[in-house]
């Protein structure tokens, strides 16, 4: 007989959803950004830095985007 694994399954159900705060990266901007995965927060950050900041997403160099994911936050 196998055993099901409740609280395997609400782990899986209960996502945490990733957060970015403009703000955590010493913006003076109050933009939060939330999205599933960290890859999907991501091009929200770059469409956000483009449009309300101009900054092009192909200017930013790995020392920034390395500060950029440690600011990412589990909601």
């Amino acid at each position: 007989m196998v055993k099901s694994r409740p609280n395997l399954r609400r782990k899986k159900e209960m996502k945490m959803a990733k957060v970015l705060r403009c703000r955590d990266l010493g913006m003076k901007c109050t933009h939060e950004l939330r999205a599933e995965t960290e890859e999907d927060l991501l091009k929200l950050a770059a469409e956000h830095a483009e449009k309300d900041h101009g900054i092009h997403a192909s200017s930013i160099p790995p020392a920034i985007m390395a500060m950029v994911k440690a600011a990412i936050k589990d909601e």
